[in-house]
């Protein structure tokens, strides 16, 4: 069936349209043409508000009471995609922190159940360790770190199918490895680590092309010192995750690190936890309890436990707090990871051949509807 989406402005990835119908068939969009000249025959839905691609969100440990950890399935899954979709995210990758080997298995099987099941939302998994630094571990088990070796790499590039992502210290681990998971398709990006310029860059060379929640469990930049955060900035090719929530970040310093590397390869994430779309005010991760208040997320020892953010907050936040634009926002938001991801050719814009992942807002930014794969 053909369906055409009329009277919202339209952000298209680059521009704001005006008078523009966007026209759906199976999942994808086939047109934009001006709704004047919509062709007899196809049903119309009326909207109101904004319509932008939909959101992606690259580091989602958690939604609707679940954390990924804990509910390594299906399931699992599916919970966490239908709590964010609420907040516009029409793409994730479940994230699984620091953990024994046989459970990350399991969660890189669950991945694989869900893509072939095509859940809704469902992009592909992250692993945020336990291939990270004790001396950076934040919320995460030390117990359980180690370096990769075979068997770890094995299990990552099991699953032949999704955008998949795993979060390493490069300082901790042979970058013979990265390479090997780089050259299997795997996104390995820099996190938890303590490692100097000349390693991360070193990292660089060997396929590493992110970091995860840039500032946050890593040492700060400095005048001799640049360290993580300055081969962040310094390089080329590669993206920075950043949480936008006003407690992981001071917003000045989120806006020196846009200015300095350029929006393009920034991304918004989240790094979710099960509170986001739940009303739970405590939960337990790996053990520990995590306290939610005022939208913070720690421990007893006011460690941050991951986040109670999600995106549209996130994009709101970059508006409010940090003055960027509106479109520079939702390019954070949806473009950017999309173009990260490798997937910019069929998600982050509204244009002819894309798949139909949208979300409406309203004058506040708030969610009022989503479609995944043309389905609101």
């Amino acid at each position: 069936m053909v369906t055409a989406l009329v009277g919202a402005r339209i952000f298209d990835g680059d521009h704001m349209l005006e008078g523009r119908a966007v026209v759906i068939e199976n999942d994808r969009i086939v047109g934009l043409p001006h709704e004047k000249d919509l062709g007899p025959g196809i049903r119309t839905q009326r909207i109101e508000g904004l319509l932008a691609p939909g959101f992606i969100d690259t580091q989602v440990n958690g939604g609707g009471g679940v954390l990924f950890n804990d509910e390594r399935n299906v399931e699992g899954i599916r919970a966490i995609c239908e709590a964010h979709r609420a907040y516009g995210t029409t793409g994730l990758l479940p994230t699984f922190i620091t953990d024994t080997r046989e459970r990350m298995a399991e969660a890189v099987k669950a991945a694989g159940q869900a893509l072939d099941q095509r859940v809704p939302g469902m992009l592909g998994f992250h692993v945020e360790g336990p291939f990270i630094n004790p001396e950076r571990k934040g919320v995460h088990n030390p117990a359980y770190m180690r370096p990769l070796d075979d068997e770890d790499v094995a299990i990552l590039t099991s699953l032949k199918a999704g955008r998949n992502m795993v979060t390493v210290a490069p300082e901790k681990n042979n970058l013979a490895d990265i390479a090997r998971l780089t050259q299997a398709g795997i996104l390995v990006s820099a996190g938890h680590t303590a490692g100097d310029y000349a390693t991360i860059m070193e990292a660089i060379r060997h396929g590493l092309r992110g970091f995860t929640h840039l500032f946050n469990a890593m040492p700060p930049l400095a005048g001799r010192d640049p360290g993580p955060v300055g081969a962040a900035l310094d390089s080329s090719g590669t993206w920075c995750g950043l949480i936008v929530d006003g407690l992981h970040v001071s917003d000045a310093s989120l806006r020196a690190a846009i200015a300095a590397k350029g929006l393009d390869n920034m991304m918004l994430v989240t790094d979710a936890m099960s509170s986001v779309g739940s009303d739970l005010t405590t939960f337990e991760l790996l053990g520990k309890t995590v306290y939610r208040e005022n939208g913070k997320l720690s421990t007893a020892d006011g460690t941050l436990a991951g986040s109670d953010l999600d995106m549209a907050s996130g994009v709101r936040n970059i508006v409010e707090r940090l003055g960027l634009s509106l479109p520079q926002a939702l390019r954070m938001a949806s473009l950017n990871p999309a173009t990260f991801l490798g997937l910019d050719h069929e998600l982050g814009r509204i244009a002819i051949g894309y798949r139909a992942d949208l979300v409406l807002l309203d004058d506040a930014l708030n969610v009022r509807q989503t479609w995944i794969g043309g389905e609101g």
